[in-house]
């Protein structure tokens, strides 16, 4: 079993700007690993490049060497295209320029990743060619812009991107929210609901049942996990209730019969809407749900590429519950991975995964992309427990969230 840290609890360190300014080598000298391909050639990278990596006293990290913004022709379209996704996904931005200067170009990428509320360094490369104007220092800094000096190729500057980059990172990484230890007290019982199908890593839990366990172990409270046909028995074994149970949304009904009205209840995707989203804009996009009429495009979104099985919750439970809700046909599209369309409008509804193997910013990207075109977004927890008819109950562990859908029904 591996140790590292998955993706979604690393940094995402995005590295732009034109090609050839030496953002390889930069990334190659930050890892002190020869990562990305060195070339002369403009171009070089075409596919971003990623690199894990721990930096104390950060933590765990992940670079993004991103190809030149400036590429030219169709392919370089397509390569150009495939860095924009990037943004989506940074926490941080590098912005690298050589001795070609800072100019409109980089002055764009700079405001791209602030209309994103992404914070960036400027990197001022091969310095040991040129020096930087002390006016373009003084405006960068100005405008809380941290600038490094650095010989990248040589390894120098390497210490002040390092102290740059711990001064960046953003609080909401330092103080990420919990999954669900804000929820419980210490000493508590949580019941966690884990059904073990094809989709799981053999030999392992899948990754949200794992956080959620770690979570749990980290806020002092204690963590029973069992199967669906385990839950009744065990709850009954118990002296005292549980203060909360936990189930994989396939297995909400099941979970909801067997646990107590008074036990609250939840499941793991809809802690992972909290946790990597915003639980508000997805209750809001679950109720859009009653608005769908059969012929509507929904749009399922899935942040993993795995292998669908038969009876797969995005490409066949889910359709089949919504349509029997709806009462008649829809018209489903899904995506994988980073794949998202760049107009969403002829959707009425966007169903998202938990996106547990992500960082929280992807998510909020997307979210906030949906918002702007005016189309609902939900994630699987919810939709599952609204087209099944417990919304309420699984919203019972979140209040505001609560008072919101209680809002919304009167």
């Amino acid at each position: 079993m591996t140790q590292a840290a998955p993706k979604s609890m690393r940094l995402h360190i995005g590295l732009f700007g034109r090609r050839n300014v030496g953002k390889s080598s930069l990334l190659n000298a930050i890892t002190r690993q020869s990562v990305s391909i060195v070339s002369d050639v403009a171009g070089t990278t075409t596919d971003p490049v990623e690199k894990p990596m721990e930096m104390l006293p950060i933590g765990p990290v992940l670079f993004i060497d991103t190809a030149g913004i400036d590429d030219a022709g169709d392919l370089g379209s397509m390569r150009v295209e495939r860095t924009r996704k990037v943004f989506e996904r940074t926490d941080v931005g590098l912005i690298v320029c050589d001795q070609g200067g800072w100019g409109p170009f980089e002055q764009g990428v700079l405001e791209t990743l602030r209309a994103r509320g992404t914070p960036a360094i400027a990197v001022f490369n091969k310095t040991d060619l040129w020096s930087p104007p002390d006016e373009r220092i003084d405006a960068l800094t100005a405008e809380k812009v941290p600038c490094v000096r650095m010989v990248a190729s040589r390894g120098e500057g390497v210490l002040d991107l390092r102290a740059a980059l711990i001064q960046t990172v953003p609080d909401d990484f330092i103080n990420a929210p919990a999954i669900v230890g804000d929820l419980v007290a210490p000493g508590d019982l949580v019941v966690l609901v884990a059904p073990i199908d094809k989709e799981a890593p053999k030999g392992r839990l899948i990754l949200p049942q794992v956080q959620t366990i770690r979570d749990l172990l980290d806020n002092d409270a204690c963590a029973l996990v069992v199967k669906e046909r385990e839950l009744r028995d065990a709850l009954a074994r118990l002296n005292r209730p549980p203060a909360l149970v936990v189930t994989d949304s396939q297995a909400f009904l099941k979970a909801a019969a067997d646990t107590p009205p008074e036990v609250r209840l939840t499941s793991f995707s809809i802690l992972f809407a909290r946790h990597q989203g915003d639980l508000s804009e997805f209750v809001r996009g679950a109720l859009a749900i009653d608005r769908l009429r059969p012929g509507d495009s929904v749009l399922i979104a899935e942040a993993c590429s795995h292998h669908p099985i038969a009876d797969d919750i995005g490409r066949v439970k889910i359709p089949r519950w919504l349509t029997q809700y709806v009462g008649g046909k829809l018209a489903f599209t899904t995506v994988q991975g980073h794949d998202f369309p760049a107009d969403v409008t002829p959707y009425r509804l966007i169903i998202h995964c938990g996106a547990c193997v992500w960082n929280r910013r992807e998510m909020l990207s997307r979210i906030l992309a949906c918002r702007a075109a005016g189309v609902p977004i939900t994630n699987y927890g919810m939709t599952i427990a609204y087209s099944l008819g417990i919304f309420e109950r699984a919203l019972s562990p979140f209040p505001s969230a609560l008072d919101l859908y209680r809002s919304a029904q009167e």
